[in-house]
C-alpha cells in the first residue's frame, strides 16, 4: 500500500510533456534551419523570349547544382543551353546527371542564369509525316498501275504478273528508305556503303 500511495504522490506521468525550444530541434543551440539558397532563371526559347523567369533552388550535397531535370520537365524542353542575352548567341548545352537531374558544374546562389531551351518534338509529327508519305507514295504506284506506264520487260516477267495493292508497295518502299538511312553508319563502318 505503501507503493500505491508514493507512486501516486510522485509526478510519474501526468500527460504533460516539455518540448525543448525549436532552436535546439534541429541538435545545434540557437540555429535555425536555413532556406535553400536559389537562383534567378530567365529561360528562352530557341532565342526568342523570356519566357519565363523564375526562382529556382540549388540542389545538392553544397548546394549550388541547378536542378536541371525539373527545368525541362516543367517546361516541355529536351536540352538547355547556356544563352548570351546581349547578342541573342546560344552557348555549350548544361549537362546534368540523368540519375537526379541536378547540373554538373556549380552555380553560386543569388545569381542570374541565362538559359535557352530546345522544345520537345510533338510525338504527332513524325506520326503524320510518315503517313502522309504512304499516301503519296500509294497515290503514285496506283496511277503508274492503272495506267499501265510500266516498262515491257516488267511486263513480261513474273515480276509484271504479280499484282500487289499500291499500298502494300508504298510501305515496303517506305521500310526500306528508313532501314536503309538508319544504319547508314554501320554499313559505313563494315564498307559497304560510302
Amino acid at each position: 500500500m505503501e507503493k500505491q500511495a508514493g507512486q501516486a504522490a510522485s509526478p510519474a506521468d501526468d500527460g504533460i510533456h516539455e518540448e525543448p525550444p525549436a532552436s535546439a530541434q534541429n541538435g545545434r543551440p540557437g540555429s535555425e534551419p536555413a532556406a535553400a539558397p536559389e537562383v534567378e532563371v530567365q529561360l528562352f526559347r530557341r532565342g526568342r523570349g523570356p519566357v519565363a523567369v523564375f526562382r529556382s533552388p540549388l540542389g545538392g550535397y553544397t548546394q549550388d547544382q541547378l536542378e536541371v531535370g525539373d527545368i525541362l520537365e516543367k517546361h516541355g524542353l529536351k536540352c538547355v543551353f547556356a544563352f548570351d542575352a546581349a547578342s541573342r548567341a546560344r552557348g555549350v548545352a548544361i549537362r546534368f546527371n540523368p540519375r537526379n537531374g541536378r547540373s554538373l558544374l556549380p552555380y553560386a546562389a543569388d545569381s542570374t542564369i541565362f538559359l535557352d531551351g530546345e522544345p520537345k518534338d510533338p510525338l504527332l509529327k513524325p506520326i503524320t509525316k510518315m503517313m502522309l508519305t504512304v499516301c503519296v507514295m500509294t497515290v503514285v504506284i496506283a496511277i503508274l498501275l492503272k495506267e499501265g506506264k510500266m516498262p515491257q520487260w516488267l511486263k513480261t516477267s513474273k515480276l509484271g504478273n504479280l499484282s500487289f495493292p499500291p499500298w502494300v508497295l508504298a510501305c515496303m518502299v517506305v521500310v526500306f528508305m528508313r532501314l536503309r538511312k538508319r544504319t547508314r553508319d554501320v554499313m559505313k563502318k563494315i564498307g559497304l556503303s560510302s
